[in-house]
């Protein structure tokens, strides 16, 4: 039985001790699968066929269809009879191979018309080139970063105990001060008293209203307040605390409720 395996002069099937390898060794057992595995590695006709271009270093434009022709069949013939379902579509493009190799061999004739003739390479070419590119873009679509292959996404939450809202502007808390102010006009009694007011005593008690309570929105501070003196104070009160860094002044969006919170320093100190 002749092993010798029909491939070109300067290939070989395998390397054995570091020395090309022409023939298969006589009484080597290939099972059926691995020829399945071996034709699997390629995704059609085409992909084999742009492989051996590829390989032999051809030009798409200008194939050697004999050469070309001659090493598809080499590897057709490996699997033709052990597995032909799965050599149908490489049958099917081995006799359009012959096909074109057999169109070449006769002599070239103009059409009637006078045009010349369609090259029978043309419609092959055009294929090849098309596939061509479509690989090259699924392998660049491949190298992009995919969820759950290069990268895993992480969902961070913030602890809701430590929220970090952003801070207040100046703007934001001088229209809540002019809405407290529109709302006490509206209940003041005009009435004439002296009575001593104390930015201190103001302070404390909003320190204490903070102790039991994580946050305090602005407009609650002039709940109770009797006269415009008192939301005065209470307002100058809330000023001196932020400026010594006891509380925060806080708001979540434009327009949105103020609150209040002990700072960090002065958790520490409670």
């Amino acid at each position: 039985m002749d092993n010798t395996l029909p491939l070109s002069q300067s290939d070989s099937i395998a390397l054995l001790y570091g020395k090309p390898l022409d023939k298969v060794p006589a009484g080597l057992y290939i099972p059926p699968d691995a020829l399945k595995v071996f034709l699997e590695s390629f995704e059609g006709p085409l992909d084999l066929l742009l492989w051996l271009i590829q390989k032999q270093k051809f030009d798409v434009m200008d194939i050697p269809m004999a050469t070309l022709t001659e090493q598809y069949m080499q590897y057709v013939e490996l699997i033709r009879k052990n597995n032909l379902d799965l050599a149908g579509d490489y049958l099917v493009m081995a006799a359009h191979l012959m096909a074109i190799k057999s169109q070449l061999l006769l002599p070239l004739r103009k059409a009637d018309t006078g045009e010349e003739v369609e090259d029978p390479k043309a419609e092959l070419m055009r294929r090849l080139i098309e596939y061509q590119k479509m690989k090259l873009a699924a392998q660049e679509l491949d190298r992009l970063p995919i969820s759950g292959r290069d990268f895993s996404p992480v969902d961070v939450s913030k602890p809701e105990s430590a929220p970090d809202l952003p801070d207040v502007s100046l703007d934001e808390l001088r229209r809540a001060w002019r809405s407290v102010m529109a709302r006490i006009k509206l209940q003041e009694r005009h009435t004439v008293t002296r009575e001593e007011l104390s930015v201190r005593e103001h302070m404390s008690s909003i320190l204490k209203q903070l102790q039991t309570r994580s946050y305090v929105e602005f407009t609650d501070v002039f709940e109770n307040t009797p006269t415009f003196a008192h939301a005065l104070v209470s307002y100058l009160a809330i000023l001196e605390l932020a400026k010594e860094a006891m509380i925060r002044i806080t708001q979540a969006a434009p327009f949105a409720p103020i609150w209040l919170t002990l700072s960090h320093r002065e958790e520490t100190l409670l």
